[in-house]
């Protein structure tokens, strides 16, 4: 039985390649114009699977997928990253001093930007996807107007590339999580990193102790990110990664944050794929 997969975005985006990459076998694609409709499949059980873009190395943290997973209780049971090369394409015949906008998703806009300081003219404009894009660009044979994209996008659309690689850094990399509506049964063995999520009193030194805690107990911490709590002015929510060579040490580091801390949830645990 295929594995029914929620994605942002169509055939030709980088939640597609995603997709492709980590199943490494026959799925079923459920295209979704929005994160928001990605968690909703998977709590409509109409998708097994889910997965969601959730930091790059150009933009930085995507903060409204953090409160998406918190809210919703979904469980990251993977992760998989894979190097984004955006490409600057419109329909054929046209050169880049014909455009007068270029449309794409935003966290694609924003990796691109410093690109297009060099041609004011053109209004950058965001759009819901990258590849749908590409695709609506081509179906109305829309002149005058570029999208950023991939190349499977370029090629599966008919676009013609005007300016290739054009994201700030070279080596722009995105980290995606896979994602499921409850936690799965778990070989220990085969998990060497974990999401969690807690809260701390504002006092000094608070997170502080936690962070020595997660050192003495020999996890190593890869991501933290702070976010503030709906409705508790200056109180804060910590999203933390970290990797482990021994399931044990992560179990007793939860133990202590039972203690020690708010709200403390275990947002996945799975396979480091940079292990």
């Amino acid at each position: 039985m295929k594995e029914i997969v929620a994605i942002q975005g169509i055939e030709g985006s980088y939640h597609h390649q995603t997709a492709q990459e980590y199943f490494d076998r026959d799925i079923q694609i459920i295209p979704c114009d929005s994160f928001d409709k990605v968690a909703q499949k998977l709590l409509n059980q109409e998708a097994s699977m889910g997965i969601m873009a959730i930091e790059n190395t150009i933009a930085g943290a995507i903060l409204p997928n953090y409160n998406l997973i918190d809210k919703h209780q979904l469980y990251i049971v993977g992760e998989h990253y894979i190097d984004i090369q955006h490409q600057l394409m419109a329909i054929q015949g046209q050169h880049l001093e014909d455009l007068t906008e270029v449309h794409s998703h935003y966290m694609a806009l924003l990796q691109c930007k410093d690109f297009f300081v060099q041609y004011p003219h053109i209004k950058l404009v965001e759009d819901s996807d990258t590849a749908s894009t590409a695709r609506r660009i081509k179906q109305g044979n829309l002149r005058g107007i570029g999208a950023i994209a991939s190349v499977t996008a370029a090629h599966l659309f008919g676009l013609e590339i005007l300016a290739t690689n054009i994201q700030t850094m070279k080596n722009n990399a995105t980290r995606f999580v896979i994602l499921q509506k409850e936690k799965p049964l778990l070989y220990q063995k085969t998990i060497n990193k974990a999401s969690i999520k807690f809260q701390l009193d504002h006092k000094r030194g608070s997170l502080a102790t936690v962070l020595n805690v997660i050192s003495d107990c020999d996890l190593n911490m890869t991501k933290i990110q702070s976010l503030p709590v709906v409705h508790q002015p200056w109180k804060y929510a910590f999203f933390v990664d970290v990797t482990f060579d021994k399931y044990t040490n992560f179990q007793k580091v939860i133990q202590l944050l039972d203690i020690m801390a708010e709200d403390i949830k275990i947002l996945g645990e799975y396979q480091n794929q940079l292990d």
